[in-house]
């Protein structure tokens, strides 16, 4: 169940969509169970947009939501199926609240149980213009879905009346959520809280010899002592030559005296409210010459992108600033050479910096807005929260563009993120994790 309920908010949000949908009615599945072995199953994790709209925390449920055109003006506007209650079932997995739960605690209309879909479905839907439904993603209510579309198709060319179309909700429920509201940034700012402790944790406790699973038990356990559901992705814990693996997540070697430590870990709290933060340090806390040079200049491409994160601006500009820092630097250190604009226009640095700035953040980690962080140049708003995390990996596992120079190994082996999660606001912007202290001199001693 969920420990941090706020479903004023749920029921507003509903009211906004309801709004826009018209005469239009939306089927919206929650998350079905995930099979991780035989007939043990994955830690439930709901669906964002179903969370988002109806907070309730369960698996297999179904909301439909109906337009004030679309039906009759008494007919129910938020109806929940869900699975019902029985004893048997929660002795083995847990409370259910039903449907007569679902219409006192989630302040749904009418509810019925899960097993009732197939047949009342038609019924709800009747009197919608549009049927709103993401096709290919819920297999289990698809093709009900799908009939009682053909079925008002047919009844539509029987008696000469309009027929409903099929559409994709998932853009206006998307869009909501890319402008967090008040409470949702108070959430977010709580998962930074924790997320921020569990790193000044972690590099205080870090010492040559541990294991990188030791500094991921660390981090991960001080995100459940503090209240959190569970990491909000997987932790990545990467001593050396491990950091420059973007994602790497076996956390199993031991960390050895003289590289870097690379730590990307967030928390996930009980409303999937996520936090997302990297931070790289020395593990016996000082610097190389190589190592100082490239984290300084990681630093200053990311004070850089975040002075970019303004109402108005992009996650383009934000992008770009960060590569302009990074290419001059690397051409002043003799890890690129030749035209600095030839070299920004080629992209002719992704050899060593691979990846975009940033990703929106919410209640996904890499989370939904009108549009994916970086495929276009949406203006930032007062409300969006994204990353910024410009890094630098030198290894010798992406081939070397055309004329540029072979990274020298005494520079091989060192990557370097720092990430910081960073809320749009009207005055500029926010520094949501600003507590995971990330100066040179705090990263030594």
């Amino acid at each position: 169940m969920n420990s941090h309920p706020n479903h004023a908010a749920h029921a507003q949000r509903r009211q906004r969509l309801l709004a826009s949908l018209e005469d239009a009615a939306v089927v919206l599945p929650a998350a079905h169970l995930v099979t991780h072995h035989a007939d043990v199953h994955h830690r439930f994790r709901q669906d964002s947009d179903f969370f988002y709209l109806c907070g309730l925390d369960e698996a297999n449920a179904v909301a439909v939501l109906r337009g004030h055109g679309a039906g009759g003006p008494r007919d129910p506007r938020f109806v929940l199926f869900v699975e019902p209650r029985d004893a048997t079932a929660e002795v083995w997995n847990g409370h259910r609240w039903g449907a007569e739960g679902a219409m006192e605690h989630f302040g749904a209309e009418a509810a019925h149980p899960i097993g009732e879909l197939a047949e009342r479905l038609d019924g709800y839907l009747h009197g919608a213009r549009r049927i709103g439904f993401r096709v290919g993603r819920h297999p289990h209510v698809e093709p009900l879905v799908l009939r009682v579309w053909a079925q008002q198709l047919e009844r539509g060319q029987r008696h000469g009346g309009p027929s409903a179309s099929l559409f994709d909700a998932s853009a206006a429920i998307h869009a909501m959520r890319l402008r967090k509201e008040p409470g949702e940034l108070e959430r977010m700012r709580e998962a930074a809280r924790i997320s921020c402790a569990a790193h000044e944790q972690a590099r205080q406790a870090v010492r040559a010899g541990m294991g990188e699973y030791q500094i991921e038990a660390l981090v991960e356990g001080h995100f459940r002592k503090a209240g959190a559901r569970q990491p909000a992705y997987p932790s990545i814990v990467a001593g050396g030559d491990n950091a420059c693996i973007l994602h790497y997540t076996n956390n199993q070697d031991p960390l050895r005296d003289g590289d870097l430590l690379l730590i990307d870990a967030g928390c996930s709290l009980m409303d999937y409210y996520n936090a997302d933060i990297t931070r790289t340090f020395p593990i016996n806390g000082q610097f190389s010459g190589e190592q100082r040079a490239l984290y300084e200049l990681v630093l200053s491409a990311q004070r850089q992108a975040i002075a970019a994160v303004q109402p108005g601006s992009s996650s383009a500009k934000a992008h770009n600033a960060a590569v302009e820092v990074l290419v001059d630097g690397l051409l002043d250190l003799g890890l690129l050479q030749g035209d600095r604009e030839a070299i920004l226009t080629g992209h002719d640095y992704r050899h060593i910096y691979p990846h975009r700035t940033g990703h929106w953040l919410g209640l996904d980690v890499h989370d939904m807005g009108a549009s994916r962080l970086g495929d276009h140049h949406t203006a930032l708003e007062p409300g969006m929260v994204l990353t910024v995390e410009p890094g630098l990996y030198l290894s010798n596992r992406l081939p070397v563009p055309e004329g540029q120079p072979p990274i020298p190994e005494n520079w091989q082996g060192i990557g370097i993120r720092i990430e910081d999660d960073v809320a749009v606001t009207a005055g500029g912007h926010e520094v949501l994790t600003a507590a995971a202290l990330k100066e040179v001199g705090d990263m030594e001693g």
